[in-house]
């Protein structure tokens, strides 16, 4: 069983904050894998029968295994999933648990409310360059083209029937668990069309007419796909709007592998590459990071940012995605810069070797690998 061990190192500094760990993520991101591959953790799957009615009492059940670590996966299948975490948080502080299951149970208020406080939450993205170190295939283009779920990634070819079946799988068994969405042609039709347009601004009229829904019921819609880790809304960064674009969001897929499929991509050319390296690169930044408060900054000029980071009570980071060298152009990255001076600019590539630092016209451009980029986030080693 592949280790892997960036994740694995995670869910040992979160046991080491707090005994019960939520695990979401997409489905077929690798939660049942990983919970598996836990050393000595005891394992149960929520989805047998005999497994929930042992847990009917939960306090009896947990007691069996005080000081232990467990996993519960698909724990949403329990009548009260809440309720027996909550026992172990409160009355078991030292069996350690690690709650895996349905993205949208994380999204439920009833969830957030009874275990605020009481956990720690990860979120499993799409497969990282750790991972694919772990995996042993380190070949950047084969991750962007068939995306980081690693029964995808692993597949002899390419798995263009299942990223259709994904999509069926999610609607039936995440979306109707939890949200009361009658119309599938349109919910399903706007989500491809996002994949598609991936990275896009959003607006929310032209997706209406398109799906022949209302502009409100694509906003709920983006909603619950938020919610849900299938998109990521990226904010603009702005602290004066009136000198910078409007509140319109950009869009982005939560995975490489589906924005090829939907836009028909079989074999990736030149062209490709550098939008899909933007995604890996945010995916990147989420995973590290454990949060997508990611902006995205534009004026009216056109210039434009790829992500901006603003920690509290730092100055923003603002990061440009490029493939190769050639492909530099500093314009963008020196507006943010004229505008917030204080600003730290760093220019991401795959290769990037060696020093990095350039001077363009007053401003210190940094120029750095995946590697790089990470060791200066703000969640880097936490």
């Amino acid at each position: 069983m592949v280790q892997r061990k960036a994740w694995l190192s995670r869910i040992g500094r979160a046991w080491s904050r707090r005994s019960v760990v939520w695990l979401s993520g997409v489905r077929r991101v690798g939660k049942t894998y990983l919970s598996r591959s836990l050393p000595g953790a005891e394992y149960f799957d929520c989805e047998l029968p005999r497994v929930r009615q042992a847990m009917e009492d939960p306090e009896s059940f947990l007691r069996q295994f005080e000081g232990r670590q467990l996993v519960l996966d698909e724990i949403h299948r329990l009548a009260n999933p809440s309720e027996l975490l909550k026992i172990a948080a409160d009355h078991l502080p030292g069996t350690r648990i690690l709650a895996a299951g349905s993205s949208t149970l994380g999204a439920s208020s009833k969830f957030r409310d009874t275990l605020a406080g009481r956990k720690a939450e990860i979120l499993l993205t799409p497969m990282t360059a750790a991972d694919l170190s772990d995996f042993g295939r380190t070949d950047l283009p084969h991750r962007l083209l068939r995306g980081g779920l690693p029964p995808f990634f692993l597949s002899e070819r390419l798995p263009e029937r299942d990223f259709q079946e994904w999509m069926d799988g999610y609607w039936a068994k995440d979306i109707q668990e939890l949200f009361r969405l009658e119309r599938r042609h349109s919910f399903q039709k706007f989500t491809e069309l996002l994949m598609a347009r991936s990275g896009g601004i959003f607006e929310a009229t032209r997706f209406g007419r398109e799906c022949e829904v209302s502009r409100t019921t694509i906003s709920n819609y983006l909603a619950v796909l938020e919610a849900t880790f299938v998109v990521h809304v990226l904010r603009p960064y702005a602290s004066s709007p009136t000198a910078e674009i409007v509140s319109a969001p950009r869009v982005y897929a939560f995975d490489t592998g589906f924005v090829c499929y939907y836009r028909g991509i079989h074999d990736l050319r030149r062209e490709d590459l550098g939008f899909l390296w933007e995604h890996f690169v945010l995916n990147e930044i989420i995973s590290q990071e454990q949060n997508r408060a990611v902006h995205y900054w534009r004026d009216k000029r056109g210039h434009e940012v790829d992500f901006v980071i603003a920690p509290r009570g730092r100055a923003p980071l603002a990061i440009e995605c490029k493939w190769a060298p050639s492909d530099l152009d500093y314009s963008g990255i020196l507006a943010f810069h004229h505008r917030y001076p204080g600003s730290s600019l760093y220019v991401v590539l795959p290769e990037h070797r060696g020093p990095g630092l350039r001077r363009v016209q007053g401003a210190e451009v940094r120029l750095v690998n995946l590697a790089g980029l990470m060791a200066v986030l703000p969640g880097h080693q936490t």
